[in-house]
């Protein structure tokens, strides 16, 4: 039955118990079946009703990419109101002036964002879209009135930095115009691909993106396929997520192809090495096997979108026996105009229309669009509407020209294209063509310049430390026409240029305004380009005043202060850091370079430290095997338990808290013996005691994990009692210094998403006395972060049964008390551990 709007989608497509959706938060990883999304769209849709919205109505979204904006999205159009999208990185202010414009009735946004300003709005948290009570049922779609194809589903905002924000009005139709053939071509292919289903899509581009909507929201539904979201963009993370989830695609903007290339490059130096000539693809599997070890078998694609891809970026991933997939179009045609064949794909080329799309080239180059994808409008804006359209053509900027083979190829923007005295255009993506690649270039942007009352190129350079830019200027005239080389150059001098946040397009027009600005090649930057690696640094700072002298012990940054600048660096330069960097004496000007150079020597330590950690911690996976857990669930039960019990003659206060909560949760007690561990799982429900890790110092195995510093006996001594404890106890090793903390999160995420609980003892060392030592500030993060439940736990009397200094156990009676769970969010994890410390002492 043909589709007449995104609610028969929804009816058709988005219904079963597969796997659809997996977060990963950067710690944990959460998956969600095509039927938690319906429940929880179908509930949202309810509470939009029972609020008081009717059709018509405007509910703003912004947050970043993760389950609840997919659930968010398909609530609005389940209810009828009108989804209105927003990039997470937006500012409040270009918040409030969209709120101002549609008249917004609800904002849902990530917790994480500031909407302190926004009080004549109703703000729900994006978070809770996808709870327990959302999807506790599968309850039934029922539509009061049937939507039209004409009726509008969403709005998309496209600018706004320096005007008034440009409303882009989609309807249910013009989506359809885009998925329909889509899947029609797809369905074609579908009985081939039933052995490598299901594919799993990366999603790196932003949701409030039409593209990256489209590449999460309707294309894998049609091959029952799962989008995984992740945050961040440093290569390390992107390589992790590929290889651990089994990714097959990675939909992405071309600037992380760049950033992905030089990451590499680094770390297999062979890619450098030009192609070997007409080379079949599976000569190019083998001969760059390694990279393919390093992203996983499963990977095979990019689907490129959102900006320009350049040919050399093509060519490379390409030689490496990767496909390439990119296609064009705008916001303003929902998205997609033409689109490369996944098994005809041509180099250079952007693909053919897409069936239902007519595309023609204007006497001066444009592309000009028909079909039924193309927005009626823009909101609000009658004036804008008009000059867009032209006999029933949408104009869209693009200068580009078609083959005889009717396939499209892009050259620019038509208001960026550089006019020559002579009269000849120049593309500013043809010269940053011939530059980029160079030795010594990490980045380039080329715009024009007033040089006598005529326009010519100028350059704008980010190089490498002791780079020429001259003869890197000179190198690249030297493969240009006459009339596009490059007359003038500014070298940029900070860590990156200035590029929008979602699609990573360069700024071009604020460049340009600082180049006309500054012809003496001074180092002012773009008033609206502040960089984000400053920003981070002030942020930590507060009041302070930095300079690239200052250290991190100046700034009076905790352990866990400097493990959460050293993630939101890693977030904002799309690079992985060496934790050991992040040392008290560490200065600023000192992890500003190794944010800029793949290596740092350090004249104090004379020791070279890589971008990337080089000896990770090797986190036990072996333990969480099911041959590994029927051991242990048979050791506790035979044997370790009821030993334990001999000498200590428990009582248990508080089981019913433990009772009241499902899945996994974070076991936070005091630290008296080594009993303690066995003593709680005594106590713990017998449905509860098989699937606890118990969190142990690193520490205490450090013969096992730095075996050069130790002798024969103690190496041998420390790996029997690790892989011992490991197996019977599933015992986790963490780094008492905040160096591997972050490594140590993941694998704890890892265990409390596959349904293990954690038992943590946060004090840190073993109290000889009753008295509950100070907790470390650790637990608050990881009770934040791993966003899981916490039972506080108390015991008493363990330190008699088998005290510090003593041998073996004594017989002694002993008490263990749970707690009621706490739940805890936000960043103040001084605080959260205060409140958790409080909750045991309270026991």
């Amino acid at each position: 039955m043909p589709r007449e709007t995104l609610i028969d989608f929804f009816q058709d497509r988005i219904r079963s118990d597969e796997t659809f959706l997996v977060y990963d938060g950067g710690y944990r990883t959460y998956r969600y079946s095509y039927n938690d999304v319906r429940c929880a769209a179908i509930h949202l849709a309810d509470r939009f009703t029972s609020t008081g919205l009717s059709a018509g109505d405007k509910v703003i979204l912004w947050g970043d990419n993760r389950a609840e904006w997919i659930v968010a999205f398909w609530g609005c159009l389940l209810a009828r109101v009108i989804c209105v999208p927003i990039d997470f990185r937006a500012s409040p202010k270009f918040l409030e002036r969209v709120a101002s414009l549609v008249t917004a009735h609800i904002i849902i946004a990530d917790k994480s964002l500031n909407t302190d300003n926004l009080t004549s709005v109703d703000v729900w948290p994006l978070e809770t879209l996808l709870s327990k009570d959302s999807t506790a049922s599968k309850r039934q779609l029922a539509i009061e009135s049937e939507p039209t194809s004409r009726d509008l589903a969403e709005i998309i905002f496209t600018s706004g930095a320096t005007s008034e924000p440009k409303g882009v009005e989609i309807t249910h139709g013009n989506v359809l115009a885009n998925i329909v053939p889509v899947e029609q071509e797809i369905t074609k292919y579908l009985k081939y691909g039933r052995p490598f289903l299901p594919l799993r899509f990366l999603n790196l581009l932003p949701l409030s993106h039409m593209f990256g909507q489209a590449m999460a929201t309707f294309i894998p539904p049609m091959l029952n396929s799962i989008t995984v979201f992740m945050r961040g963009f440093n290569p390390t993370d992107i390589a992790r997520q590929i290889r651990t989830q089994r990714v097959s695609v990675l939909v992405c903007v071309p600037k992380i192809l760049d950033v992905l290339r030089k990451y590499v490059e680094t770390h297999i130096p062979e890619t450098r090495e030009p192609a070997a000539q007409n080379e079949h693809v599976a000569k190019r599997w083998w001969r760059y096997r390694k990279v393919h070890r390093l992203f996983g078998c499963k990977f095979w694609a990019f689907v490129v979108g959102a900006a320009p891809l350049s040919q050399d970026l093509e060519r490379f991933w390409s030689k490496l026996g990767f496909l390439v997939i990119q296609g064009y179009g705008l916001t303003e045609t929902a998205p997609i105009v033409t689109l490369n064949h996944p098994f005809r794909t041509r180099q250079g080329s952007v693909g053919s229309p897409i069936g239902g799309v007519e595309i023609k080239i204007a006497e001066d180059g444009e592309i000009l669009v028909k079909g039924g994808n193309v927005t009626s409008g823009y909101y609000n804006a009658p004036k804008e509407t008009a000059s867009a359209f032209e006999d029933g053509w949408f104009h869209t900027g693009d200068i580009g020209s078609l083959d005889s083979d009717g396939r499209l190829s892009v050259r620019g923007r038509k208001k960026e294209m550089i006019v020559t005295p002579e009269g000849l255009n120049v593309f500013p993506e043809d010269i940053e063509r011939a530059v980029h690649g160079r030795p010594g270039v990490r980045d380039v942007a080329i715009v024009s310049d007033n040089l006598g009352g005529e326009e010519r190129v100028h350059a704008v350079l980010l190089l490498e430390d002791n780079a020429d830019p001259g003869a890197i200027i000179r190198n690249a005239n030297a493969v240009l026409e006459d009339h596009q080389r490059i007359r003038k150059y500014t070298v940029w001098t900070e860590s990156s240029l200035p590029r929008t946040e979602g699609t990573q397009k360069l700024k071009r027009q604020a460049l340009k305004q600082w180049v006309q600005g500054n012809v003496s090649h001074g180092t002012q930057q773009p008033s609206d380009s502040d960089t984000s690696v400053d920003m981070v640094f002030t942020k930590f700072a507060g009041d302070r005043k930095l300079s690239d002298a200052t250290t991190l012990n100046e700034i009076g940054l905790s352990s866990i202060e400097r493990i959460e600048l050293m993630l939101a660096l890693e977030q904002v330069s799309e690079q992985s850091v060496d934790e050991n960097l992040f040392d008290g004496l560490t200065t600023i000007g000192t992890l500003k370079t190794a944010l800029q150079s793949p290596q740092l020597e350090t004249t104090a330590q004379k020791q070279t430290y890589s971008l990337t950690t080089a000896d990770p911690i090797a986190f036990p996976t072996w333990s969480q095997s099911p041959l590994a857990r029927s051991f242990r669930s048979m050791a506790l039960s035979a044997f370790l338990l009821p030993l334990t019990r001999l000498f200590a003659w428990l009582t248990v206060d508080g089981t019913d808290h433990i009772k009241s909560t499902s899945g996994p949760v974070l076991f936070a007690a005091n630290h008296q013996s080594h009993l303690d561990a066995p003593v709680i799982l005594n106590a713990l429900p017998r449905n509860r005691r098989h699937t606890v890790a118990t969190a142990a110092a690193l520490e205490w195995f450090s013969a096992h994990f730095y075996p050069v510093r130790f002798s024969w006996w103690a190496r041998t001594r420390s790996n029997l009692s690790y892989y011992l404890t490991a197996l019977c106890f599933n015992i986790v090793p963490l780094p008492q210094r905040e160096t591997g903390t972050r490594d140590a999160m993941r694998y704890l995420g890892t265990l409390l998403s596959d349904g293990s609980s954690v038992l943590i003892f946060p004090e840190g060392r073993r109290s000889k006395t009753t008295t509950i030592n100070q907790f470390r500030p650790g637990v608050g993060m990881l009770a934040a972060q791993l966003e899981v439940p916490v039972i506080p736990v108390r015991i008493k009397g363990i330190n008699k049964i088998w005290p510090e200094g003593r041998r073996m156990p004594r017989v002694g009676r002993a008490r263990v008390t749970f707690g009621p769970a706490m739940r805890f969010s936000g960043s103040d994890y001084e605080e959260i551990t205060q409140q958790i410390e409080n909750a045991v002492k309270a026991l």
